[in-house]
């Protein structure tokens, strides 16, 4: 495996409906905090009603990691809701501002209301589509690119990385990690940008790291869950 995974200032996290990319963002915060970053998380899923960084924000308090969110009285809206401090994130992400956008073409269309403060001078910008390969329109190196042009069509941003997330929840086993690595691997060949990190849930981490793979591993402990199950403890890993 291959180090830490090493972010800082203004991280957008896109991907198609359906990719894990909320999940990636909140567990991305976390390791970050846990390896002593200082970090904001802002929700900007407009799309998805359900799995939303919003949803976590009673653990990122405990923890201390300002969460930026719609006024309380809307928490639960569907609606394009992007108060100042938003922007004044943006302007002044500090160590690492993690931006959770929306799904697909659909929900990147927020970022492009964003545009003139990402120009902002000095912006340090990277963003990074999450795929799982194992999600309709992301099994081939050729879709994942199509979505990555869909993304950047609708958001006005360019991707410059990828972060792969191969599950298919309770059901996936290490060769499911190990096969959406070698996609990701060759998606990053096609596209010429870096592969940041892959994920895996944190009972499959062991295996995963025993593979022997060229990138870093995301632990991810799973906290977007449907109302009658429980988040996954949280605690910091080496």
């Amino acid at each position: 495996m291959a180090g830490h995974i090493d972010i800082k200032g203004i991280v957008v996290i896109v991907g198609n409906y359906g990719s894990g990319k909320t999940e990636v963002a909140v567990n991305l915060a976390l390791d970050q905090h846990a390896r002593g970053v200082h970090v904001r998380l802002a929700d900007l899923d407009l799309v998805n009603p359900y799995f939303r960084t919003r949803e976590v924000r009673r653990l990122m308090a405990s923890l201390g990691i300002e969460m930026i969110l719609p006024p309380e009285g809307w928490l639960q809206a569907d609606l394009p809701i992007l108060t100042p401090k938003v922007g004044g994130l943006i302007r002044n992400p500090g160590e690492l501002a993690i931006l959770d956008a929306g799904g697909d073409g659909v929900g990147a269309t927020v970022l492009a209301a964003l545009a003139d403060a990402f120009q902002a001078p000095g912006a340090s910008l990277q963003v990074f589509q999450v795929v799982n390969p194992f999600r309709p329109n992301t099994q081939t190196v050729a879709q994942c690119l199509a979505m990555r042009s869909t993304i950047e069509a609708a958001s006005r941003l360019k991707v410059t990385g990828w972060i792969g997330n191969a599950h298919l929840l309770s059901e996936t086993t290490a060769d499911h990690i190990r096969e959406g690595h070698d996609l990701m691997q060759a998606l990053s060949k096609a596209s010429g940008l870096p592969l940041l990190c892959i994920t895996a849930s944190e009972p499959l981490v062991a295996q995963t790291r025993d593979m022997g793979l060229n990138c870093p591993i995301l632990t991810i402990r799973r906290q977007l869950v449907p109302p009658w199950l429980k988040p996954a403890a949280w605690h910091a890993i080496d």
